[in-house]
């Protein structure tokens, strides 16, 4: 078998794609002058923040919990609404802080029910051109969950030779609260914060948005401080409410951190693995050549709290021809033993250029049975939102072709203002 260094000389004569990029910025909190929003913030920064504008600190507990309560149960959008604050710090919170959440740029809405939002985080200095990044977000409904596809960085980190888009360039690492916020603006479209929810036999129905995965955009592992606090916050019980078992971080193997990720965020687990072999492993998935299969699945069987109840996810994705035969099927069931696991199989969701395609269903049926037969479940993700793009993988490759458009557009004198006023759709 392959190691990470398995073929040097052959290397040096042949072009290898990159194992990852560096982040082109490093962003402000925010652009001075500007009003710092309270949305996304942990305990400890809205704390912070009230200690800034002057609040004793014997208070600070009171106050950071009524604020907590109006931002994340209530899903405040004005400090006004805060009735069981006094007059007197409404005010000053007004006048300090503000409750914005990203700018919605676009929402599309998939036949399968699927919504992807475009969101404008707040510009952060001259590398946003004063307009704030972009990050798209994908909410995808079920029969008995709704689950929120977040995104952790402005681009990708990393070079997967089938993720469209790890094809873009890294601008930089999202801040805890543009994580939070994501999930914000999620329950603000869909009306799932308490009090805007249907009554159903004189209650409410239960959350919208029930899951959290961070597969969105970006490698989380490579984020992990920001990940970690914000797990902290979309799981405190006293707002946004969400349970740790729902909360899953996927990473393609940063394997250094795995440890760290279930020591402080205790979430759940997912492994972008997508094959068997190192060799075949460095090309889909570059990272495989600082941190190759043995030592990955090493990390997965130390991961804390790992058990046959806390399962970790491994995602194969089905490119015809190259990862889904039989051996590859039988060789996946040997590598995974001894470890608590489920394989989701998600078919290939092809996009403009991609050198792979979806394997036959014929195919990726006998694969999962093979996979199933030896004790694993192996559901096949049934592929939701690709006519939006919003299907894995998919995240903000339009939205950067059309970026593109509008940067030749300026470059040209030809005006991008009225390109993006256009909408992204």
């Amino acid at each position: 078998m392959a190691t990470a260094s398995f073929d040097t000389a052959r290397r040096e004569t042949r072009a290898v794609p990159p194992i990852e990029k560096a982040p082109e910025v490093t962003a402000l909190s925010r652009l001075p002058g500007r009003k710092r929003s309270l949305v996304g913030l942990s305990r400890a920064d809205l704390k912070q923040a009230l200690l800034e504008i002057g609040v004793a600190e014997r208070e600070t507990r009171m106050r950071v919990s009524q604020v907590w309560h109006w931002i994340y149960v209530r899903g405040a959008r004005d400090f006004a609404e805060m009735t069981n604050v006094g007059k007197g710090l409404k005010a000053q919170l007004a006048d300090a802080f503000t409750l914005d959440r990203p700018e919605v740029v676009s929402e599309q809405v998939s036949r399968d029910g699927t919504r992807k939002w475009l969101l404008r985080m707040a510009p952060t200095g001259a590398h946003d051109h004063n307009r704030g990044a972009e990050i798209e977000c994908v909410y995808i409904p079920g029969d008995d969950r709704g689950t929120l596809c977040v995104s952790s960085q402005v681009g990708c980190t990393l070079t997967c030779s089938f993720c469209h888009t790890g094809t873009q360039r890294l601008v930089r690492n999202l801040s805890t609260a543009e994580i939070v916020s994501q999930l914000v603006v999620a329950r603000d479209a869909l009306g799932d914060f308490a009090g805007q929810m249907p009554s159903k036999d004189g209650g409410e129905v239960g959350r919208l948005v029930t899951n959290i995965v961070f597969m969105g955009m970006g490698e989380p592992l490579y984020n992990l401080d920001a990940v970690i606090d914000a797990v902290a916050v979309m799981s405190d019980q006293e707002g946004l409410a969400l349970s740790r078992r729902r909360i899953t971080v996927s990473t393609s193997g940063v394997v250094p951190q795995i440890e760290r990720l279930g020591l402080e965020a205790n979430a759940m687990l997912a492994i972008s693995l997508h094959a068997v072999r190192d060799d075949l492993r460095d090309e889909l998935v570059p990272l495989n050549r600082k941190y190759p299969i043995a030592q990955l699945l090493e990390a997965c069987r130390n991961y804390p709290g790992v058990s046959n109840a806390r399962r970790i996810t491994f995602e194969y994705v089905m490119l015809k021809g190259v990862n889904d035969s039989d051996a590859d099927a039988r060789a996946l069931v040997r590598l995974l033993k001894g470890i608590p696991a489920k394989i989701n199989l998600i078919p290939f969701n092809p996009w403009p250029g991609s050198k792979y395609e979806c394997s036959d269903w014929e195919r990726i049926d006998h694969f999962s049975e093979i996979v199933f037969n030896a004790g694993y479940a192996s559901p096949v993700r049934t592929p939701r939102g690709r006519d939006i793009l919003a299907a894995c993988g998919q995240l903000k490759s339009e939205t950067e072709k059309l970026r593109a458009r509008a940067r030749m557009m300026l470059e040209e004198g030809l005006g991008a203002e009225g390109f993006y006023a256009g909408g992204d759709d």
